[in-house]
C-alpha cells in the first residue's frame, strides 16, 4: 500500500496555511522562528527551511538572513498571490493530468461567461485583445498567445480573483496543447479565422445578456478545438497521447443532454 502520510515539510506548509486561513498570520507578520516551529510540529529544522523555501518561491513570504527583528520569514501576501505560481509549478512538473486541465477550463470559463452575461462588466480589455487578433500577419504562436490572453481577460473581467489566478496558473498547460494542435492542423489559417469568429460570438452573447448562449458558446469553443486537435494527432504518437486524450475528454464535458 502506498504511503499517504504527508512529508515533514508538507506538515509545516499545512500549519502556516491554517494560520493564514484562521487570521493568525497576515501580511507583515513574522512566521514562527525555525527552531520553535520545528519543536511545535515535531519535525526537523531542515523541513521547516524547505517549507519556507516553497512559500518564498510562491511569493507568500520574504526571508532575511541574520539576527534581530528583521530576520527570518515575513508574510508578504496572502496565498491568492501565490496560487498562479503554485499551479504553474504543478503543471510544469506534470502534477495535473492534462484531461483534468481541460475539464477545469470548461467548468471555469463556462461559468465566467454565464456570470459576465448577467453583470455590467467592462469588456473593453477583452475587445482590445480581439482587435489585436484580427491582424493578418500573426504567426501561429503569436495568435495563440493572444488567444490565451483573451481567455485570461474574460476571467479578469469577471472580478473573481480566484478564477483569474487559476486561469493564469493553468496557462502554461493550455499553451502546450494549443501549440501541439496548431502544429498538426492542415489549414491553420481557416482554424484561426474560425476561432476569431467564435471569440466574437462569445463576447456578443455576453454583451447581449444571453447567459445560456454565452455558456454554451464557451463550452463548444473549447470542446470543438480540442476535438479537432484529437483528430489531427496520430494515435500512434506516444509523445502527444496525453494531448489527444485531453482533447477527446473536452468534447464530452458539459455537453447538453437535451436539444434546443
Amino acid at each position: 500500500m502506498a504511503d499517504t502520510q504527508p512529508r515533514a515539510w508538507q506538515v509545516v506548509l499545512e500549519r502556516i496555511e491554517a494560520d493564514l486561513r484562521d487570521g493568525l498570520l497576515a501580511p507583515g507578520d513574522r512566521v514562527t522562528p525555525e527552531r520553535e516551529l520545528a519543536a511545535q510540529l515535531g519535525v526537523g529544522r531542515s523541513s521547516v527551511r524547505e517549507a519556507i523555501r516553497v512559500l518564498e518561491v510562491l511569493g507568500v513570504v520574504r526571508t532575511a538572513t541574520g539576527s534581530g527583528p528583521n530576520a527570518g520569514a515575513m508574510i508578504v501576501t496572502t496565498p491568492r498571490g501565490g496560487l498562479a505560481a503554485f499551479l504553474r509549478l504543478q503543471v510544469a512538473a506534470n502534477g495535473f493530468p492534462l484531461a483534468d486541465v481541460v475539464r477545469t477550463r470548461v467548468v471555469l470559463e463556462s461559468d465566467v461567461a454565464e456570470r459576465l452575461a448577467v453583470a455590467d462588466a467592462d469588456l473593453s480589455g477583452v475587445v482590445d485583445v480581439l482587435d489585436a487578433m484580427d491582424a493578418a500577419d500573426l504567426a501561429p504562436g503569436e495568435f495563440l498567445a493572444l488567444d490565451a490572453r483573451f481567455h485570461q481577460a474574460l476571467a479578469e473581467a469577471s472580478g473573481n480573483a480566484v478564477i483569474a489566478a487559476m486561469m493564469a496558473g493553468l496557462r502554461s498547460s493550455i499553451e502546450s496543447y494549443t501549440q501541439a494542435g496548431a502544429a498538426r492542423l492542415d489549414d491553420w489559417v481557416a482554424t484561426a479565422d474560425r476561432l476569431r469568429h467564435e471569440h466574437r460570438a462569445i463576447v456578443a452573447a455576453v454583451a447581449a445578456g444571453d447567459a445560456a448562449r454565452a455558456r454554451e458558446s464557451v463550452r463548444a469553443h473549447i470542446a470543438d478545438y480540442y476535438t479537432q486537435v484529437a483528430v489531427a494527432l496520430s494515435p500512434d504518437d506516444r509523445g502527444e497521447a496525453a494531448v489527444a486524450d485531453a482533447a477527446r475528454m473536452a468534447a464530452a464535458v458539459d455537453r447538453p443532454t437535451t436539444s434546443a
